[in-house]
């Protein structure tokens, strides 16, 4: 099959409960709005809605032979992904986060460390990069820790070597990794995005403009980074420039804001529009993520992400 977008990471099922404050800690019982069981990982929240705007999308991933791992199977053939490069391990217990939101809705997320969210390796994706589409998408940088600096050198690098576009996405790193730590990574890396914290993290510059210019200065062709409410800044060789989030009336839930974000901005990307019009059109979609409690139940479908795209 002839994909169009490779996405790599994790696949996972999230318990989402909302709102949350911090009385959850001190009574024994305390009733919310909205308890659900969705999907979630951010590479199954890239692919379902890049499947849902009409790309056929390749996943790399990986679940535990147990019920929640049938699940996210049984999701993916249901939304048209194919699950041909999603690894089944018998010993492995497929990630299940639960997820806390509070009044703002901001996350706070509860995780296992032994689970199939932190257990993706280079041998889980190497066997299906001969199929990868044109454009391939490391869903986030930092989630699995067998995913080491060298690992993920040695495959960037190949998708690079096949004259591949790659994308970056990334999580905050967990052991204190410095942007020197990353430095061999970021000449490989044609589209960047992290988030205001997650950036701040690796260089200790709060300013996000000066974080885009260290990212192109260390090699990366376009950093994007994802700055929420104000939307994001971008930069490439032509400049630095910032776009505007599109306006919501309620923020209910973040979570899966980001992926969304990226799903847009490489929907774009493989339409063939210019870097800062992907960037408008992530920034539409992002907006609807926020409107409705879970990762992927915000985008309904691409007309209406395009009417928002298009009036801003």
């Amino acid at each position: 099959m002839a994909y169009d977008i490779t996405v790599i990471g994790a696949a996972i099922i999230d318990i989402l409960a909302s709102p949350v404050s911090e009385a959850v800690f001190s009574a024994g019982s305390i009733p919310m709005e909205t308890i659900k069981m969705s999907f979630g990982g951010d590479a199954l929240n890239e692919a379902v809605i890049l499947s849902g705007f009409g790309k056929k999308v390749q996943l790399i991933s990986k679940v535990g032979d147990d019920e929640a791992g049938k699940r996210v199977l049984g999701l993916l053939q249901e939304k048209g992904i194919s699950v041909d490069s999603v690894q089944i391990q018998k010993d492995l217990s497929t990630g299940i986060n639960i997820v806390l939101i509070d009044e703002k809705g901001e996350r706070h997320f509860l995780t296992n460390p032994n689970s199939s969210l932190r257990k993706l390796n280079l041998a889980d994706i190497q066997p299906f990069m001969d199929d990868a589409a044109e454009i391939v998408s490391f869903a986030s940088m930092f989630v699995s820790p067998l995913m080491t600096v060298s690992k993920m050198k040695e495959l960037f690098s190949s998708i690079k070597e096949k004259g591949k576009i790659l994308a970056v996405d990334m999580t905050k790193a967990k052991n204190g990794e410095t942007i020197q730590d990353i430095a061999e990574l970021l000449p490989y890396i044609d589209y960047l995005f992290p988030n205001e914290a997650e950036i701040s993290l690796l260089t200790g510059e709060k300013d996000p403009y000066r974080n885009v210019q260290i990212l192109l200065e260390m090699g990366v062709k376009t950093a994007v980074i994802k700055c929420g409410e104000k939307g994001c800044i971008i930069g490439d060789v032509n400049g630095i420039y910032s776009v505007p989030a599109v306006p919501v009336e309620r923020c209910v839930d973040t979570t899966g804001a980001g992926d969304t974000f990226v799903s847009g901005f490489l929907w774009g990307l493989s339409e063939g529009l210019e870097s800062l019009e992907c960037a408008k059109f992530a920034c539409a979609a992002a907006s609807f993520a926020v409107e409705s409690v879970g990762a992927t139940g915000g985008i309904r479908s691409l007309e209406e992400v395009r009417k928002r795209y298009e009036e801003k």
